[in-house]
């Protein structure tokens, strides 16, 4: 399918897991991708690997002249910007008693102020190429209670309250903002989470049986959600909260 043929599009966190994923279903379904993280080498490795319809940018998604320079040199290159995905996530494994504040203010930073600064600059470039789609990255943490995730479960609902306001805020100027929800997506950060854990796979095993269909979720099923969300197939989707958890929040 060629659903985002021509379209111009951002993915932050995009070099590696759910981004890395989500930037080159963008780019098979035709659209133009910038591939944004803050670590360049593994963007510029993903942007290689999709080819000529790609190119990397380092941007720090907490820092507002980062993201505000992103979008602008986007809309410089390609005379516009029609999707962005706000991807990029950190977490911490840890209790509230547990989070130091400088973990809560790198999580909050990260996923909710990144989110927010993501949309502050690609609302008005999407209205002014006349309407697009946001897609943010929340997590099934926003809906449930996750054990030792208290900053994250924070940072995740805050990105599903945020992407409601803000879709009615936009709704009628073109700009369509949803979310997906993930499950536990078997990426890298899944690994460094659980090697801090007695038994790495133990904790692997336990976070694995969360999805009643007895998996973790593949990084292609998000981003597969992703380029629908960002489609004018999902014309009428405006301030929905996509899960894709195999179940996880069923029970």
């Amino acid at each position: 399918m060629r659903r985002l043929e021509g379209k111009r599009a951002i993915v932050t966190g995009a070099g590696s897991g759910v981004g890395r994923a989500s930037a080159m279903r963008l780019a098979k379904e035709g659209a133009r991708v910038v591939v944004a993280d803050r670590d360049e080498e593994s963007a510029e490795r993903v942007a290689m690997e999709i080819g000529g319809q790609a190119v990397h940018y380092r941007v720090d998604v907490s820092s507002a002249e980062e993201v505000g320079a992103l979008v602008q040199d986007t809309v410089r290159r390609w005379n516009g910007l029609d999707v962005m995905v706000n991807n990029a996530g950190v977490g911490v494994a840890a209790t509230t008693p547990e989070t130091s504040e400088g973990d809560w203010r790198r999580v909050i930073d990260v996923n909710l102020k990144g989110t927010f600064l993501g949309m502050k600059y690609a609302i008005p470039a999407i209205r002014e190429s006349g309407g697009g789609s946001i897609v943010n990255v929340s997590s099934t943490a926003a809906l449930v209670g996750i054990p030792d995730r208290a900053a994250y479960c924070a940072a995740k609902g805050g990105i599903l309250a945020l992407t409601r306001a803000a879709a009615i805020d936009h709704a009628n100027e073109g700009v369509r903002i949803n979310c997906v929800a993930p499950g536990t997506v078997d990426t890298p950060w899944i690994a460094r989470i659980t090697a801090g854990y007695d038994d790495p796979e133990e904790a692997r095993a336990r976070m694995q049986a969360r999805q009643p269909h007895g998996r973790f979720v593949t990084p292609d099923e998000i981003a597969a959600m992703i380029a629908y969300l960002a489609s004018d197939e999902s014309a009428s989707c405006v301030g929905a909260c996509m899960v894709v958890d195999g179940g996880m929040t069923a029970q």
